[in-house]
This record gives C-alpha cells, sequence and structure tokens, in this order.
C-alpha cells in the first residue's frame, strides 16, 4: 500500500470473478503464477485451467514451456555474433543468460551455439577446470573460448550471486563477471563478459512456440468444454495431454545431469563441470 504496509486483496480479485459471470478462467504463467491462481480458484470456486508458459522451461510435467524455444534462439544467435568478435580479437568471451534456478537455456543454446564451455547450476564445476579447457583450446591453436553460463550458477565456493533492485527484490546476476574476474585472475585469456537479460524475454516468437501456443490454446478451451478444470495442458512425448495443476506445482523441472543434452555436450568435447 501507500504507507509500505501489505493489503491481502484476494477478496476483490475472486468478487471480480464472479462478478463477471466467468465460466472458467485460463491461467498462463509459470509454476508461481500458476499456484497462487490455483490458491484463489479453491478460495473462490473458480474453473481453473493452466498453460506453462515460461522462458525457463521449468513447470513440472511438461517436456515445453511457451517462450522457451524462442529465448534459447535468442541465446544462440548472440553466442554466432559473439563468436566474431572472440575469434578476432583473441578473447574469452562469457554469455550470461537466464534461467532462474534451472540451466534448460544454458545447455540448449549452448549446443546450438557452439560453445566451448556451458555452465548450469545442476552440475558444479571449478574454475581450473574452466581455466584448463581454455588452455586445451590455445595449445590446439583456438586463439578464443565462447562460454554460456546460467544466471544461477554459483560461485566455486558455493555463493549464490544477486543483486537487490530498487523495490528491494532479490535477482540473480553477476555470475558472469565473477567468471571473468577468476579467469583474468590467472591470466589464462582476456575476456568479456555479455549479460543477456531481458532481451531473451521479447521479441519475435519462434514457430515452435507458436505452434505449441496454438496447441496448448485449443486444448484448454477443450478442457473447460468437457468441464475438466483444475488441470494443466501439457506436451509429453509430442502430444498436447492434461495433467493436475497440483502435480505440474509440485515437481520441478530441472536439468537432467545424466539426460541426452549433457551426455551430447560431453560426446561434443564441451565441458559442463564435475
Amino acid at each position: 500500500m501507500a504507507d509500505g504496509s501489505l493489503c491481502d486483496r484476494s477478496a476483490e480479485m475472486i468478487a471480480g470473478y464472479h462478478k463477471l459471470g466467468l465460466d472458467a478462467l485460463i491461467g498462463i504463467g509459470g509454476d508461481g503464477s500458476i499456484a497462487i491462481l490455483r490458491k484463489l480458484a479453491q478460495l473462490g470456486n473458480w474453473n481453473l485451467v493452466g498453460i506453462p508458459k515460461t522462458i525457463d522451461n521449468d513447470v513440472g510435467v511438461t517436456e515445453r514451456s511457451i517462450g522457451f524455444d524462442t529465448a534459447v534462439n535468442i541465446a544462440t544467435e548472440a553466442l554466432d555474433r559473439l563468436q566474431f568478435t572472440a575469434a578476432s580479437h583473441s578473447r574469452v568471451i562469457i554469455l550470461e543468460v537466464m534461467g532462474r534456478d534451472a540451466g534448460h537455456i544454458a545447455i540448449s543454446a549452448g549446443i546450438a551455439g557452439g560453445a566451448d564451455i556451458i555452465l548450469i547450476p545442476e552440475i558444479p564445476y571449478t574454475i581450473d577446470n574452466v581455466c584448463a579447457k581454455i588452455a586445451e583450446r590455445q595449445r590446439q591453436g583456438k586463439n578464443y573460448s565462447l562460454i554460456i553460463v546460467a544466471e544461477a550458477v554459483r560461485t566455486e565456493g558455493g555463493e549464490a550471486l544477486t543483486r537487490t533492485d530498487s523495490l528491494g527484490e532479490c535477482r540473480l546476476g553477476g555470475i558472469g563477471q565473477y567468471l571473468s574476474e577468476q579467469i583474468c585472475g590467472r591470466h589464462v585469456a582476456e575476456t568479456r563478459v555479455t549479460v543477456l537479460g531481458h532481451v531473451q524475454r521479447g521479441g519475435i516468437p519462434s514457430a515452435s512456440d507458436r505452434l505449441i501456443g496454438s496447441a496448448f490454446g485449443v486444448a484448454a478451451v477443450d478442457l473447460i468444454a468437457a468441464g475438466q478444470f483444475d488441470q494443466m495442458v501439457s506436451w509429453q512425448n509430442r502430444q498436447v495431454v492434461s495433467v493436475p495443476l497440483q502435480d505440474a506445482i509440485a515437481f520441478y523441472r530441472a536439468v537432467d545431469s545424466q539426460g541426452t543434452l549433457v551426455k551430447t555436450a560431453r560426446g561434443l568435447g564441451i565441458y559442463l563441470g564435475d
């Protein structure tokens, strides 16, 4: 409120739903948004259906969320553009990307964009091994390296790097600069840092996101028509299915450290950690 105090306005939102005479509400968002809406739905007797939409791709029981593919495309394009500067100036360039607590954007874009080092919060790393990978490339006559790092990666000592914004909210960020200072401090290579930030969250949606968004929308309306509420549409095995909202918000989907993408990156000679 204006005086800095907090006021629970849930009752107003609940009353608004009924005042509008809604048959149902489709909630589009990540696990946090959907969890809040589900709580309101239970309090206010709403008919709710959820659609997963987050670039972090961390909503449980769905392989894809709207926005993830577009964010990966933007990060991949950034790596493509940074490669020329890295090579022509013999530098290590570090690209810090979003993802909240998961490394889905970093590992997908890192593989697609030809990164030499991918650091994600799900896999531990050491600065010595990062530097060893850079030095190995230098011995092979490759005078540059590309590093992509997820914003939630911690320091080698386990410290989470955050900043507090003007509203007092704690935000992830700073791991790219930390890595740069550590690499430079060991006199391994000259480094530069690019923080992609909110550029990943906008722009022209990819064809894949448009298709999945359309499929999710149709499926959500079908659930309402069938009277099936407290459900979320989900992408599984190349099909749209429905899952209980409770399952979607109870399970957090991190990168599988033994999964296909991790095995692919290691097979390509990319340093991931461990």
